[in-house]
């Protein structure tokens, strides 16, 4: 076996992924959104609310602009799957020009399972102890006989790239794969969801590792409006149109308008006199009295302003 780099990360049994370079991060995404005002933001709390609201409003073409490049080892099926992104330049370890190396993926106990009933690509239910070591037992067979039949024939002087095909679908390759952020980051959202096959996800988990060190705020912005986020179709807003009371969306509005307080406040400290005008400005209709007793409590939190206002937007457009 080959050994395993000093600064990849392990994935199943003899596989690994390791950054081999990068270009960009944040910065990039920032300075590539602002082209047209030929300087970059002053503060890093602007960039990281600029950042969110290009993924908050899919524009997407700054986050291409970041571009990753891995050196990959992974079994045959889980590349065939990888390679259904076709967004990605890929060079792989061919088997025509190069001898096949003794290197086969065999599951760990824990990961034999029945196929699923439910889902027709998935896998549950724990297996009989005797079943799972038929299977592995399956796989080491397999695996050393097909090599072995390999041997044979490239010892024979057979053309390897006839060769090869006697060969499972569980052997190892290599690759390197360059691609960029946007990309990047849908392939990871697929294949590191608890749905995808447990091969693949190992793999997509070790690059999202890379990408939070490099792009932390768009790693973050991705998780909050596209992982954790919700869209609705329009019959699913029609229905909310319909079903939710006016009072909740009135409620949420005056809780957004003390979080636009609370958060400007924070930027600007403003006299103690001057809150409760500042409240009023964005939209809070509690009286003066209620305002203070809420303001004390000191449980207002404070969020992005620009977000904060567009929430409050699309809260209003429901009461129709």
């Amino acid at each position: 076996m080959t050994q395993l780099p000093e600064d990849a990360i392990k994935c199943l049994d003899k596989g690994f992924v390791r950054l081999v370079d990068s270009m960009g991060g944040d910065d990039a995404i920032v300075q590539a959104a602002r082209v047209s005002y030929g300087q970059g933001t002053s503060k890093v709390s602007q960039d990281r609310g600029l950042i969110r609201y290009l993924m908050r409003h899919r524009h997407t073409t700054p986050f291409e602009m970041v571009e990753f490049k891995f050196h990959c080892k992974m079994p045959i099926f889980v590349a065939r799957q990888w390679v259904r992104h076709r967004t990605a330049n890929i060079n792989e370890y061919s088997l025509r020009y190069s001898e096949a190396r003794d290197e086969f993926y065999i599951p760990k106990p824990e990961h034999i399972q029945f196929q699923s009933a439910l889902n027709k690509q998935g896998r549950s239910g724990e297996v009989p102890a005797e079943l799972k070591q038929k299977v592995l037992d399956y796989f080491k067979e397999n695996s050393e006989r097909s090599f072995s039949l390999y041997q044979e024939l490239n010892e024979a002087g057979v053309a390897r790239e006839l060769a090869r095909s006697l060969l499972p679908v569980n052997i190892y390759t290599e690759w390197y794969w360059k691609n960029d952020l946007h990309n990047l980051l849908h392939f990871i959202g697929l294949r590191s969801d608890g749905h995808a096959q447990y091969e693949i996800r190992v793999f997509s988990d070790a690059m999202a590792h890379y990408v939070k060190e490099k792009a932390p705020f768009a790693w973050e912005a991705y998780q909050d409006y596209v992982v954790h986020g919700m869209r609705f179709s329009r019959v699913e807003q029609g229905l909310l149109e319909k079903q939710l009371p006016p009072r909740v969306i009135d409620d949420i509005s005056e809780d957004i308008a003390y979080q636009i307080t609370a958060t400007l406040h924070k930027g600007k400290p403003r006299d103690e006199n001057d809150l409760y005008p500042l409240y009023q400005k964005q939209g809070g209709s509690d009286s003066e009295s209620d305002f203070k007793l809420k303001w004390e409590s000191g449980e207002i939190e404070t969020s992005n302003i620009r977000e904060l206002r567009e929430f409050r937007e699309k809260l209003i457009s429901l009461k129709k």
